[in-house]
């Protein structure tokens, strides 16, 4: 892999990986809390929101923490049937109540068994890739009974041919262990060196005319070339990339000049 490349990318980490990158991104969300289960819950709440505007993302996330309280973990382990009430109107694009409700239902089923949402995403035999990882998550996710066809939207998996944006942007917050203070590396089962990166529109055209994807149509197999690549510059941390990638696409958005050399 190209130094040169390596050298500029790392320059771009370093000015994004920052804890003024926080306020303005739906990690802002978590950051909002100091218990993990919070952490985790609202983490994986607004990795699931994240899409459309950023400012929009937020305030919604915002407006389910004031639903619940202020306080999601103990709200979803001790609420009473008349407490859910108040979520029956909460709606994010296509992600509406019946969705809401059940996200509290699974979480508060996990969390009477588990400490810890990591536990879902490691399989049985605790050998973790991210196809088994991610694709074993959203059968577990799903395994109630009666769970709302339509929320199976809203939870991705490496076998329908998805990027997995959202699940793999969670996790990247949840393992990822550095002093920048933007993601909380709080899960130790699961490695940063086997984290996906999320591949969205921005990642990718910046991805793109770098080099590091070749692959035509954009699916799972391409968010795994793009890490396979950034795997080359640092094999322990493929994915702090992610943020190089991301903040290129949006100086590129605003026509900021000179910001994608070829290399």
């Amino acid at each position: 892999m190209n130094d040169n490349l390596k050298a500029f990318l790392d320059q771009k980490v370093t000015q994004y990986n920052r804890p003024e990158f926080i306020a303005n991104d739906p990690v802002s969300i978590p950051h909002m809390f100091s218990k993990k289960q919070d952490i985790e819950i609202m983490g994986f709440w607004a990795a699931t929101l994240a899409w459309g505007q950023r400012v929009t993302i937020i305030n919604k996330c915002k407006e389910l923490i004031t639903l619940m309280d202020g306080a999601p973990y103990d709200f979803i382990i001790n609420h009473q049937e008349p407490d859910l009430k108040k979520l029956m109107h909460f709606k994010h694009r296509t992600f509406n109540d019946i969705d809401t409700l059940y996200f509290i239902a699974f979480f508060r089923w996990h969390y009477t068994n588990h400490q810890s949402l990591e536990d879902a995403f490691i399989p049985a035999d605790g050998d973790y890739t991210p196809f088994r990882g991610l694709g074993g998550f959203r059968s577990y996710f799903f395994s109630l009974p009666d769970f709302p066809h339509r929320t199976k939207k809203h939870v991705s998996s490496p076998s329908q041919k998805s990027t997995c944006k959202r699940l793999n942007m969670f996790l990247r917050w949840m393992v990822r262990k550095d002093n920048s203070g933007v993601d909380f590396g709080i899960w130790n089962k699961i490695k940063p060196a086997d984290l996906v990166c999320p591949c969205d529109l921005h990642v990718d055209r910046v991805a793109r005319h770098l080099k590091l994807i070749t692959r035509k149509q954009t699916d799972w197999q391409t968010a795994v070339e793009l890490t396979e690549n950034l795997r080359q510059l640092d094999p322990l941390d493929p994915v702090k990339y992610d943020f190089a990638l991301f903040g290129l696409g949006i100086e590129q958005r605003w026509g900021v000049e000179g910001i994608l050399p070829d290399f």
